[in-house]
């Protein structure tokens, strides 16, 4: 006998290692799909290409603004909304992360009037696809002086 008995621990083991190996691709490849598209998201606001929106988000797609309160479901009224935008914004992520089916994006946002906004997108993805997204949007404010000695300063 070696030393994991008859085999069947070492069997066991192995099993155990390679299921885990599968989970973890499936993981991996989930995570990179999500991530493309929430980039895609951001390709499409950028080109300002409407048709482009329909391939990242689902059709009973729910979007939320918790700011002013106001909550869109379905994918008719998603278009309707983004077709009456005045100006699409052009985004500027700085940060995309997220695992499984939630990811968040932080990004500027500045829809070209020279007032940029910085917001936080929290999306929850079905099967590759923008399910959810619960969107922050906030203007940049000076820090006050008072904070300085304890403070870094950073451009977003």
């Amino acid at each position: 006998m070696g030393a994991y008995g008859d085999g069947a621990l070492r069997r066991r083991l192995l099993e155990g290692f390679r299921r885990a190996g599968k989970r973890l691709n499936i993981m991996t490849d989930q995570a990179t799909r999500n991530r493309a598209t929430i980039e895609a998201l951001v390709a499409a606001l950028n080109a300002r290409d409407l048709t482009a929106l329909d391939r990242v988000f689902t059709e009973d797609v729910v979007l939320e603004w918790p700011q002013s309160g106001e909550r869109i479901v379905g994918g008719e009224k998603r278009r309707a909304i983004y077709s009456r935008f005045p100006s699409l914004p052009t985004v500027t992520p700085r940060r995309i992360t997220g695992t499984g089916d939630v990811w968040v994006l932080e990004a500027s946002f500045d829809y070209g009037d020279g007032d940029p906004y910085q917001c936080v997108f929290v999306f929850q993805l079905r099967e590759g696809l923008i399910a959810k997204e619960v969107a922050y949007w906030a203007k940049p404010f000076p820090a006050p002086d008072w904070r300085a000695p304890w403070v870094e300063r950073f451009t977003p």
